[in-house]
C-alpha cells in the first residue's frame, strides 16, 4: 500500500510538479490549494506526509501547521517556502514542522526528504506497535515500566499519581474523561463535586510537560465534559 502525501500549495503549477516529481516514486498523491482544503483533508482522509507551503492567503502555514499539531502529533510535516532567511526557517519548525525544503528545489532534494521523514515515520510506528510499555506522543516519553517521563530529552518528575493521570490518558489517545471517571481511575474512590484534586493535579501536569501550560498541545480540557490528549 503507497503512502499518500499532502500537498498544500497555492501555486498550481507547484501542486502539479511537485505530485508529478512524487507519483513517479510511488507515492498516491493529494493536492490542497490553501489551508482551510487541506486541514478538511486531512479529516476526511488518513494521510502520511504533508508538503505545506508557508506563504498563503487567509491561513498561512504556519497557523495551519498548528492546527494539525492539535491532532496529528507525529505525522511527519515538510514546509515549502520561497524564503530562504533563518528565521523563517526556526518559525516553521517552532511550530511543529519536521523539515523545511526552500524553493525553488529539486526534484532529488524533495524526494530524499520525503522519504527520509517516512523512514522515520515508519519506524516510529513500528516501535510503537512492538513496544507497548512505551507511550510516545509528539516529544513526550511516557515508559510504564520505570515509570519515567521525557520531554524531548529531558527528565520530567511527576508524583505517582500525576504520573497515574498522565498514563491513563495517553494510553487512552483520544478519549475523553471525565473529572468523575479519571478520579475513579487514580484514587479508586467515589468524587465528591466539590473536590478539586483532579483539577490540581492536571495543571501540575501541564506545568511539567507542555512548553506553554495555558495553551497545551497535550492534555487538552474538553469544556463541560473533562480531558483527552
Amino acid at each position: 500500500m503507497s503512502n499518500k502525501i499532502l500537498i498544500v500549495d497555492d501555486d498550481a503549477e507547484i501542486r502539479k510538479v511537485t505530485g508529478i516529481y512524487l507519483a513517479n516514486e510511488g507515492y498516491e498523491i493529494l493536492k490542497a490549494e490553501n489551508g482551510i482544503e487541506a486541514l478538511k483533508c486531512i479529516e476526511d482522509t488518513e494521510v502520511d506526509l504533508i508538503l505545506l507551503d508557508i506563504m498563503m492567503p487567509e491561513m498561512d502555514g504556519i497557523e495551519v501547521c498548528m492546527k494539525i499539531r492539535e491532532k496529528q502529533l507525529v505525522m511527519p510535516i515538510i514546509f515549502l517556502s520561497a524564503k530562504s532567511e533563518e528565521l523563517d526557517k526556526i518559525q516553521g519548525l517552532a511550530s511543529g514542522a519536521d523539515d523545511y525544503i526552500t524553493k525553488p528545489f529539486n526534484a532529488m532534494e524533495l524526494i530524499a526528504r520525503v522519504k527520509s521523514n517516512l523512514r522515520r515515520y515508519t519506524k516510529y510506528s513500528a516501535v510503537q506497535s512492538v513496544n507497548k510499555n512505551i507511550i510516545e506522543i509528539g516529544n513526550l516519553t511516557i515508559n510504564t515500566d520505570t515509570r519515567e517521563v521525557l520531554v524531548g530529552n529531558k527528565n520530567v518528575r511527576l508524583t505517582p499519581k500525576e504520573f497515574d493521570i498522565l498514563e491513563l490518558l495517553a494510553r487512552n489517545k483520544g478519549v475523553v474523561f471525565s473529572i468523575e471517571k479519571i478520579y475513579d481511575r487514580v484514587w479508586g474512590e467515589e468524587y465528591y463535586k466539590s473536590d478539586n484534586t483532579v483539577m490540581v493535579h492536571i495543571t501540575k501536569i501541564r506545568e511539567k510537560i507542555e512548553a506553554d501550560p495555558k495553551q497545551p498541545i497535550y492534555i487538552k480540557t474538553i469544556w463541560g465534559v473533562g480531558y483527552k490528549i
